[in-house]
Formats: C-alpha cells, sequence, structure tokens
C-alpha cells in the first residue's frame, strides 16, 4: 500500500476539491470556471481581478488553498536542447520528475505533413512504482506514494512556466496511472477542460501496464484520450517474467479488455515493445508470434530499443541493429502492423525511458509525435 500522506496547504489546481469547497460555500459552478481560465493564463494571478469573481471566493481560496504546493528544485536540459528534466520537490519533501520533449516536424516524408516544433509533456503519477517491470530503474523503487490532482497538474504548471507550452501530455513517467486511477483521471479532466488547459483529448496519452477493470471504465469515463498499452511480449510466460503485474491480468484477458474498449471508443491504441536484447524477447519467433496477436487490429506497434542503464542490477543488453530490422521486417511486411521505433531523447540528463530514478529521483516518447500515431 502507498505512503498515506497528511498533505498542508491544499492546492488550488486540486479542482474536484475547489469544486466541493464552492458548492458547500454556496459558490456558482460559473465563477470555478472563471478562477481557472485565469489561474492557466497566470498562476499567481490577483484574484480579485477576475470579473466577477464573489470576494466570499477569494476569501476561501486564499485561506484554504496555495497556488502551487511543490517546487521544481532542479531542471535539466540535453546537450541537443531537446530535452528538458524537471525535478519536482512535493510539499512533504517527496521528489518526482516530468520530462518535456521537443519534436521538430517541419520537415516530413512522403506524407507530407508540417507542423514546426511540438513540445510534449511526459508526467508522473506516482512516487515509484509497484508494477516491478524488470527493465525499468523506476520499478527499482517500489511505490511510495500517489500524488494528487493538484501534484499531477502542478507538473504542468511547472512545465508552462519553464517552456513553450506543451500541446501534448503523456502518462508514462514515474508510476501506474491506473493504479492512481481517480487522481489522475481529475487531472486528465482539468486538462482537457475548455475553460482550463483546453488540449485536445487525444493529445492526452495514459500508458499502463494492463489494469484490466480500469481500461473498460476509462472507455466510459473519458473516452477521448488516447491509451498506450505496455505490452514487451507476445505470450502470458514471457510477459510475466517481464512485467511481474501479468500474473494477475492474463495476456488473453487483456487483449479482450483492448478490444473492449476499442469497441466502444473507435480509437487506435498504441501498443509499446521493449526489445531487451541480446535475445530476451525479440527473437524472429517473438516478431511471428506478436504478429499472430495483433494482426487485423487497430494498433500501432511502438518498438523500444532497450536502453543500457548503467546498474549492475540489469542484466538485458541493447539488442543489435540487425535485430530490429529483422523484428520490424516480419510485423510490417509480413503482418501489416504499422511500427514506429522510440527515438530516445535525453538520456544525457537521465530523462530517457526507464531512467528516471538513478540521479535525483522521464521517460521520453517515439520519434515521431504521438499525436502522429494515435489519432
Amino acid at each position: 500500500m502507498p505512503k498515506k500522506r497528511v498533505l498542508s496547504p491544499k492546492s488550488i489546481w486540486d479542482y474536484k476539491q475547489v469544486q466541493q469547497t464552492f458548492v458547500q460555500a454556496g459558490i456558482k459552478e460559473s465563477h470555478l470556471q472563471r478562477l481557472y481560465t485565469a489561474l492557466v493564463q497566470d498562476p499567481y494571478v490577483d484574484l480579485s481581478t477576475i470579473p466577477m469573481m464573489p470576494k466570499k471566493a477569494k476569501s476561501i481560496l486564499d485561506e484554504n488553498y496555495v497556488r502551487l504546493t511543490s517546487r521544481c528544485k532542479s531542471f535539466k536540459q540535453s546537450a541537443d536542447g531537446e530535452t528538458t528534466k524537471l525535478l519536482i520537490e512535493l510539499q512533504d519533501g517527496l521528489k518526482v520528475e516530468a520530462v518535456i520533449m521537443t519534436y521538430d516536424t517541419s520537415k516530413r516524408d512522403a506524407s507530407g505533413q508540417t507542423g514546426g516544433k511540438r513540445h510534449t509533456l511526459c508526467v508522473s503519477s506516482e512516487v515509484g512504482c509497484q508494477m516491478g517491470c524488470t527493465f525499468c530503474a523506476t520499478g527499482t523503487m517500489g511505490l511510495t506514494a500517489d500524488l494528487t490532482s493538484g501534484e499531477i497538474i502542478e507538473q504542468l504548471v511547472h512545465a508552462r512556466m519553464r517552456s513553450p507550452i506543451p500541446r501534448n501530455i503523456v502518462f508514462m513517467g514515474m508510476g501506474e496511472p491506473m493504479n492512481n486511477y481517480e487522481q489522475v483521471k481529475t487531472a486528465i479532466s482539468l486538462m482537457v477542460h475548455p475553460n482550463a488547459f483546453a488540449l485536445r483529448h487525444k493529445s492526452v496519452t495514459l500508458s499502463t501496464v494492463g489494469v484490466i477493470p480500469r481500461i473498460i471504465q476509462l472507455a466510459s469515463d473519458l473516452p477521448g484520450i488516447s491509451l498506450a498499452l505496455s505490452l514487451h511480449a507476445p505470450n502470458q510466460e514471457l510477459r510475466q517474467r517481464i512485467v511481474p503485474s501479468a500474473r494477475a491480468y492474463k495476456l488473453e484477458k487483456l487483449i479482450a479488455a483492448i478490444d473492449k474498449y476499442q469497441e466502444i471508443t473507435k480509437k487506435r491504441v498504441l501498443m509499446e515493445y521493449v526489445l531487451l536484447g541480446p535475445d530476451f524477447n525479440c527473437k524472429s519467433e517473438h516478431a511471428e508470434e506478436l504478429g499472430q496477436l495483433l494482426h487485423g487490429k487497430d494498433v500501432v506497434l511502438n518498438i523500444i530499443p532497450w536502453n543500457p542503464i548503467l546498474s549492475p542490477g540489469f542484466s538485458y543488453e541493447a539488442p543489435p541493429q540487425a535485430t530490429i530490422q529483422k523484428f520490424i521486417e516480419i510485423l510490417d511486411k509480413k503482418y501489416r502492423i504499422p511500427c514506429t521505433t522510440r527515438q530516445e531523447k535525453g538520456q544525457d540528463v537521465d530523462a530517457a525511458c526507464g531512467q528516471l530514478v538513478l540521479n535525483d529521483g522521464g521517460k521520453a516518447t517515439c520519434a515521431r509525435d504521438l499525436e502522429d500515431l494515435v489519432v
């Protein structure tokens, strides 16, 4: 069980708590919308300057809430300037990390798409993680605590203060978002609210190792957002060796849940697959089995060559380039499964996939912007 936290003061970005406070005080919902419209524009706005904001609301907010309960303890940028890692210290001294990634989409291939530079923010949902994935440094921490919805949103606020405004949010940082579901759901609701951050639903991606009941619930609660499944193996036996939590959620039932999710949402799902070398899950027979599992489904497979973390606790190796190419060739040409290879960003600031725990404590995403993969 995660650590029980007693937090004071409260974050003004805890949308549900502020909403409940307004209801109890008899303050109209419309004032709540005005509040967040103003806060997004300026987190330190003088509440008395918000049009039509009742003095009673200002007084209650000043007495019970603060603009930020966390602080950005460090801000590290990669040598190429494309990745920035934020170390966020929470009010009780716990720390999480968020990563800002920049993708230059001004030059495209045959598709002809252009778009200039896009900024994606990778956020954490927990301090540590209990899923124990055997290739991930964050998993070595165990689970310390769940974040509040306000602490999740504050990662976005800190990022907006220090970089161009992110247009995409990915829940691929520390933690399993589905295990902190209610707080994550509340945070996402504020991210996409038209009177708050006003992000497009499809621009928010939630990545999970596969908590089946929550996948189905997500389809009903937030049907427009994008879903990514950390698959990493083509069969149950191998998957539970890589992802120990898979023992609770069998692969057959997990794929059935994804089918149900897609039946409800009509949305493509991103399948993430870390290639663990030299040949742990990346042989040709693994590709064949994976192709059979995913053939005919509306998915994109995001291939992630394992990042050789400098830790004696990891026995995997980066797969050879020839292995990567053969794996993708089988899936693409034989099974017609769209594949993309993840472009690692931020290794020099420990912000690449699986590195969030090593020094002071993001994950990076794929070579193409996620917005292009899960439309």
